[in-house]
């Protein structure tokens, strides 16, 4: 069963959506929340991607950046889970050529080092901090996990730059920028951020890990998700 990540929100373990709860009223119009999920899927339109010609970047950033978070709106997709580093929330999948998450980092864990699939990736902090630490990619020797020659030392990845981010601020990430990993700092409470993936490589085919000693790599299948439209997901 899903941890409520807030004492508010912990109320929430019933089929009825926390912010449906109070009213039960006939069903109201779209939030900002709901909005910014539309906008984001107009943008994005007919393209494959971030790097499609006809998708404007900094106007993605900016359809995040203007949303101020509002934990009522987007409660019904944060399911978090003590046991587990972080969740993977589905939101919606963009006409196919995009995912939209709710990610929920349980107090004091991560994720590990990873890349992204050649796919692109905006985070918006919706409640808490995230920290995010960024690294070079390892050359492809020292990466290999098959990789068995004795002249081929392992070498500890080089961190290139990290990063505090805060409540409503917003981080681009992509592979060309080299690989990272994100934890929630706090010891005593969940984080929560918005991430959009474009195209949704990582759902599709996996991503790889990366093992910060040494710099080697393991392929992960699949990273599926905990929920999907505001409904857990069987195991």
């Amino acid at each position: 069963m899903a941890v409520g990540i807030t004492q508010t929100m912990a109320a929430a373990t019933t089929n009825v959506p926390f912010c449906l709860k109070a009213t039960f009223k006939e069903t109201p119009s779209l939030n900002n929340f709901d909005k910014l999920v539309q906008a984001l899927k107009d943008a994005l339109g007919p393209s494959s991607g971030l790097t499609s010609d006809d998708v404007d970047v900094e106007h993605l950033t900016r359809l995040m950046q203007d949303y101020q978070s509002d934990e009522v709106e987007w409660s019904r997709f944060a399911f978090g889970d003590a046991s587990r580093g972080y969740t993977r929330n589905l939101v919606d999948e963009g006409n196919g050529k995009s995912n939209l998450l709710v990610l929920v980092w349980s107090p004091g864990k991560g994720s590990p080092i990873h890349d992204h699939g050649n796919a692109h990736c905006l985070m918006k902090i919706l409640q808490g901090n995230l920290t995010e630490t960024r690294y070079a990619f390892p050359d492809s020797t020292s990466s290999s996990s098959s990789s068995s020659s004795p002249s081929s030392e392992p070498k500890r990845m080089k961190v290139i730059a990290e990063k505090v981010y805060r409540e409503n601020e917003v981080a681009y990430m992509a592979d060309e920028l080299g690989v990272h990993r994100v934890w929630n700092q706090d010891p005593d409470n969940f984080a929560v951020s918005l991430h959009l993936y474009t195209p949704p490589n990582v759902a599709k085919g996996g991503c790889h890990i990366f093992n910060p000693e040494t710099g080697k790599k393991s392929h992960v299948p699949k990273c599926g998700y905990y929920s999907a439209y505001g409904k857990r997901l069987d195991e």
